[in-house]
């Protein structure tokens, strides 16, 4: 059931379209990025070429760090002020990472920039539950989400065009163009979807009591570490796809297509999820995709260190591995996010935003450690996505005895 909508709401349609393009800014930053790493460790990093890559971890660090902070200000002064906000401090990011005249300036505007980015991430979703109810609600989500999967996988392909056309920094002025799109037709379409008297005052003790209570709930601290798993592999694979395709397998022109069919993959995975998971259960869902993955991994480590694939298979073999972590990440991550959530519907706002930010900062550790160890193969990833799994697979046998 929804609620009243404001007489000057936008059409469904028009409202779908403008949540994915805010929750598109976070994809956008990521994925067009790759296609510039070649050019960052030439310009600001030619000693260490692998630091380039921290230009994604430092976005999602800034990004988790920026999620426990925006879902309570959004319940203190309302959705739009922290939407326009945050889109002003992602754009004051942009500005110093096109200016950025090293890769340390570089990394601390993009981790600026993640704080920015924390906004639409956690107010999209509050956005749409204040306007939605019940299979409404669980409707607009899937419909957001549709469209949002389109954006990873033609993000490369426009960061490329980009790069050639005017320089890898002229990326940052992309961004900046692209948030202030947004920001401004939310603020002229939009009108403000929480009233003044729902709003809840802005205290810090109730987070620091809400961060407490989650962490020392068994099944949703199980249910983070399961979410840190899935996160470090998906983030993993992104920051070392681009090299790997480059070094590895002398396709880095051609990278932006393949990584859209990647990104395909990891929708199926997602549409796969909504079909089954009604009928099998989430814990089941995840289990045995986090088994397929380990096995998956164990079996494309062992082949891409022994050397006995040719090198056509060998490609195509890397291919399947890293697009099945994409569809991993959509069998996994909806699922454990809401068994972590379940046992905290008396606090499910800001533990929502204290979840969201320990699985994201716990992956940008992963995914930094993760791409700093690449050496011109895809041994390093493939190692560290198998741990991962497995971990994750461990854990999941915690959760499931809980249950």
């Amino acid at each position: 059931m929804s609620r009243t909508l404001p007489a000057a709401a936008p059409s469904r349609a028009e409202f779908v379209a403008l949540m994915a393009m805010l929750m598109a800014s976070i994809a956008f930053s990521l994925d067009a990025m790759l296609p510039a790493m070649p050019e960052i460790a030439r310009d600001l990093t030619a000693a260490l070429p692998n630091r380039a890559q921290l230009v994604v971890a430092s976005f999602i660090l800034g990004m988790g760090a920026g999620t426990i902070v925006m879902g309570p200000v959004s319940d203190a002064f309302g959705r739009k002020p922290v939407i326009v906000g945050s889109a002003a401090i992602y754009c004051l990011g942009a500005f110093l990472a096109w200016h950025a005249p090293t890769l340390e300036v570089l990394l601390a505007a993009r981790l600026l920039q993640g704080l920015g980015a924390a906004g639409p991430r956690v107010t999209v979703m509050a956005i749409i539950r204040d306007l939605f109810d019940g299979r409404q609600m669980a409707q607009m989500m899937s419909f957001v989400i549709v469209v949002f999967t389109l954006v990873p996988a033609i993000a490369p392909t426009i960061g490329a065009a980009i790069i050639a056309l005017a320089g890898w920094r002229a990326l940052f002025l992309a961004f900046i163009v692209f948030s202030l799109t947004t920001a401004v037709w939310l603020s002229f379409r939009l009108p403000e979807t929480l009233a003044p008297e729902r709003r809840r005052g802005l205290r810090v003790g109730p987070v620091i009591t809400a961060t407490r209570e989650v962490l020392v709930h068994p099944t949703v601290r199980n249910a983070i570490l399961v979410q840190i798993c899935a996160f470090g592999m998906l983030f993993g694979n992104i920051s070392t796809t681009q090299q790997v395709f480059d070094q590895t397998f002398g396709r880095g022109e051609s990278f932006p297509l393949w990584f859209a069919l990647m990104a395909g993959i990891g929708a199926a995975g997602g549409m796969l999820n909504a079909r089954i998971v009604v009928r099998v259960g989430m814990r089941d869902v995840i289990t045995g995709t986090l088994l397929v993955q380990s096995a998956l991994s164990a079996a494309f480590l062992a082949a891409a260190a022994t050397g006995v694939l040719p090198g056509q298979v060998y490609f195509l073999s890397y291919l399947l591995w890293a697009g099945s972590i994409f569809a991993c990440a959509g069998l996994v991550l909806g699922n454990i996010n809401a068994l972590a959530l379940e046992p905290m519907g008396h606090i499910a706002g800001t533990a929502a935003s204290v979840v969201a930010a320990l699985g994201t900062i716990g992956a940008a550790g992963i995914a930094a450690g993760i791409g700093l160890a690449f050496d011109g193969t895809p041994i390093p990833v493939a190692t560290g996505i198998l741990i991962c799994a497995v971990t994750g697979l461990i854990l999941m046998q915690r959760l499931r005895r809980e249950a």
